[in-house]
């Protein structure tokens, strides 16, 4: 269950005596639960229409403790039934005019449990151009820049994954260090190294002939990938002789 927290002022604490909280309160809550949430995730969110926060006249999101539960809902869908956004969003729509609805029966295969039959077509949240634009606050001649350096990729179908959104978002925090686009290649080969070592340990997994051994393979790389990107983290911190919070 999710906790709020209560008390403080400023931003990035529950700044108002009505309840309403930062985008950086609602991070620290929601990373209680789910530590790789990110305020381009949030911000995602809030572009799909999930979730309605309140803006100051500065501009400023302010979220109530009913914005943060319903969040915390979705990406409790997410993480644990593997659901693509449109459906969250008609469960939870749902939810809110009264009635009964059963989650629909997908998911990732844990162990001991049968593999339920996914719903049709892809199930990974994705974005459009437009829309990533719109959700990473870039324009189209730094989203083409950065596509030059392969930073950030469309799928065959002209979408992106969602989590382009955290790359541009993290490519800007950068730039505001002076680190430039072209710097990020090397970063980008060693990220695709890294992926290539994944792919050839559960490569097996995904050609074998029993579905539920290949459905396997998914949370294998998930798994691999989550292993990867602490080892990543901890190599990088141990170079720069520093420890992150």
């Amino acid at each position: 269950m999710l906790q709020t927290p209560s008390g403080g002022a400023g931003h990035g604490t529950a700044a108002t005596d009505r309840g309403l909280m930062s985008i950086g309160t609602v991070l620290n809550v929601l990373r209680e639960e789910f530590p790789e949430v990110t305020i381009s995730k949030i911000r995602f969110l809030e572009s799909e229409g999930l979730i309605e926060p309140q803006r100051t006249p500065s501009g400023y999101r302010k979220f109530t403790v009913g914005d943060v539960e319903r969040l915390g809902h979705v990406l409790r869908m997410q993480r644990d039934h593997y659901l693509p956004l449109k459906v969250i969003r008609e469960h939870l729509d749902a939810m809110e005019r009264g009635e009964a609805v059963a989650l629909p029966a997908v998911g990732r295969q844990r162990e001991g449990e049968a593999l339920l039959e996914p719903l049709e077509g892809p199930t990974a949240a994705r974005i459009g151009r437009d829309e990533l634009l719109a959700a990473a606050e870039i324009g189209e001649e730094q989203l083409k820049e950065w596509e030059s350096y392969g930073l950030l990729t469309a799928l065959p179908d002209g979408a992106y994954d969602a989590e382009a959104v955290t790359v541009a978002s993290l490519v800007l925090e950068l730039g505001r260090f002076g680190i430039e686009p072209r710097h990020l290649r090397a970063m980008k080969a060693a990220a695709d190294r890294e992926a290539g070592l994944v792919d050839q340990v559960v490569a097996p997994l995904k050609r074998h002939r029993n579905p539920q051994t290949r459905a396997h393979a998914e949370a294998r790389t998930k798994e691999l990938a989550a292993l990867t990107v602490k080892l990543h983290a901890a190599l990088v911190q141990t170079a720069l002789g520093v420890r992150l919070p």
